[in-house]
């Protein structure tokens, strides 16, 4: 359980089992034997276009945003002004990262939890790179948002091996500076001390190999791909844009954490920011400046397949996902 004082670490979920199995009226005489349910999901990838670009969206796996980790004004987590709280379904969340194959480069941005964290609803992600028709040493780049545990355990197994062999690793330096000093983490509450722990450990096997590697501020990493700082919810929150034949794609990172409040709500805040307040003014000025603008945009704990537009609403935001298709093109 994440305690209220906590304001470093990643996240903790609650863990969604127990779906309800449904009867279906098969027309078959009684006593019949009816066809067995099959519990198994679809794979866990979605692709589109983004000019000469491939995006595909990777599942890590899905869970609940606990309601007590919203911080602001009752009136804004609480739109009906009753107290009542919020449903646990209108709280569902999702951790997914990217796949970007511009032609030159296979890009990964954010890796995923990797089994160091959040059990078994996650973890998922290498399973779906490799359903998405890929292999792990095919990438050559990996972009980090941020050295949150459910961003990069997918990077690492827990004995040390490098899950992308051959890729260089690409985080800014004030996230690493945070996240990597010992000084830091020991200063640090003990309930944050694991993330620290995982981060370091996890990044150790790419500093080893000469594979990681940091930066500051706006840069471009390869043709079409540049650097967007978004300072806040970590020291070195960074967003990555794409650009191909005219065709714009933003990957947010943790700009957003619960969709159902914070587009209505940019104010509101979680209790793991390491600076709230930059990260409120970050998340209202990014989502004023995208609203309108045919900006594909992707965030990991946006519901799957985690990429859509941005439209204003009143004195918010209404997200609009983009729709599945069978077929790869542009959305």
């Amino acid at each position: 359980m994440f305690k209220s004082g906590l304001m470093l670490g990643g996240f903790a979920w609650l863990l969604m089992v127990g779906q309800p199995a449904f009867a279906a009226d098969t027309g078959k005489e009684p006593g019949a034997t009816a066809a067995p349910a099959h519990h198994e999901q679809a794979p866990g990838f979605f692709r589109l276009r983004l000019g000469d670009f491939e995006i595909t969206s990777l599942s890590d796996g899905g869970g609940a945003f606990q309601e007590g980790w919203l911080v602001g004004e009752p009136a804004a987590i609480h739109p009906a002004g009753d107290g009542a709280g919020l449903s646990s379904h209108s709280l569902d969340a999702t951790d997914s990262g990217f796949l970007v194959n511009t032609g030159e480069h296979l890009i990964l941005i954010d890796a995923g939890t990797g089994g160091w964290w959040g059990g078994a609803s996650f973890g998922r992600l290498g399973k779906n790179l490799e359903r998405a028709g890929y292999k792990p040493e095919q990438v050559d780049i990996v972009l980090l948002t941020h050295l949150h545990s459910d961003h990069i355990g997918g990077l690492t197994t827990r004995s040390g091996k490098r899950i992308f062999p051959n890729a260089e690793v690409y985080v800014a330096k004030a996230d690493n500076d945070f996240w990597l000093s010992p000084e830091i983490a020991a200063k640090a509450p003990k309930e944050a001390q694991e993330f620290f722990l995982t981060a370091q450990a996890v990044a150790a096997p790419y500093v080893k190999a000469g594979k990681w590697h940091t930066f500051e501020g706006v840069i471009d990493i390869a043709h079409g791909v540049r650097s967007h700082p978004l300072p806040g919810h970590t020291p070195g929150h960074t967003g990555y844009d794409f650009t191909s034949q005219g065709q714009q794609l933003l990957l947010w990172g943790d700009i957003l954490h619960s969709p159902n409040v914070q587009f209505q709500h940019p104010e509101v805040t979680v209790v793991f920011d390491v600076d709230p307040t930059t990260a409120a003014t970050e998340r209202a000025q990014l989502m004023s400046s995208l609203a309108g603008k045919d900006v594909l945009v992707g965030g990991p704990h946006l519901a799957f397949p985690s990429l859509g537009r941005l439209r204003k609403a009143g004195t918010g935001y209404v997200w609009e996902p983009a729709a599945y298709s069978e077929n790869w093109v542009q959305r």
